[in-house]
């Protein structure tokens, strides 16, 4: 047995193992129920004044267009701030960085099944709470198509890029990068991206427009 397919069978049991902690928890302490997060979150210098502007006159109808230009669908490039379901200082800002589609197998000893491709997505995570994260990013995001039809991960990695360690460690107020991939049918038109905290099993989950 190669070394590459006994590290695959490995990450693949830790990856069980972290699932099932995840449901028992989630049985156990999930509130509310769950959301889909849309909105891009506002960096700095998009909310500020520019420099000189005057800010005590009251705001012209043509003065709200930004705020509404805020409210669309974030896309690849914007960062969505999400929170964890089973613990209060478990937060991170999430990116969409890039997607990959199709993307090549590193491995010559796997493909993609007949009438199937691999799409990578490359995601950066940054802890914002008191928490470290310390998830599988693997089991926590998933590509939707224009049908609706939602694929999860596989265990494939791809010449676009380094996928994340199982588990990923990231202090708090670092950054992380990798790429999660996926396997779809030919001819599959992806419309979405989504991630979420706790390795995929919060109630928030962020969402990006592909396209």
């Amino acid at each position: 047995m190669s070394a590459t397919i006994r590290r695959t069978r490995r990450t693949a049991a830790l990856l069980l193992g972290a699932t099932l902690v995840t449901l028992t928890a989630t049985a156990c302490d999930s509130t509310g129920g769950p959301s889909v997060s849309t909105e891009a979150k506002q960096t700095p210098a998009a909310t500020a004044p520019a420099a000189g502007a005057a800010t005590s006159a009251p705001a012209k109808p043509a003065d709200s267009k930004p705020a509404e230009a805020a409210k669309a669908p974030a896309k690849v490039g914007d960062t969505i701030a999400l929170k964890s379901t089973l613990e209060k200082g478990n937060t991170a800002d999430v990116t969409a960085l890039k997607l990959v589609d199709p993307a090549q197998s590193s491995n010559e000893y796997l493909h993609a099944e007949d009438g199937k491709h691999y799409v990578a997505v490359q995601f950066q995570i940054k802890p914002t709470g008191a928490k470290a994260y310390s998830e599988a990013p693997w089991s926590a995001a998933k590509v939707v198509d224009d049908q609706g039809q939602a694929y999860g991960p596989t265990l494939a990695e791809t010449k676009a890029g380094p996928s994340f360690q199982t588990p990923t460690n990231i202090a708090s107020g670092e950054t992380g990068k990798g790429f999660v991939v996926f396997e779809v049918p030919n001819g599959t038109k992806l419309d979405k991206v989504q991630f979420s905290l706790d390795n995929g099993f919060a109630d928030q989950v962020g969402q990006w427009k592909l396209g």
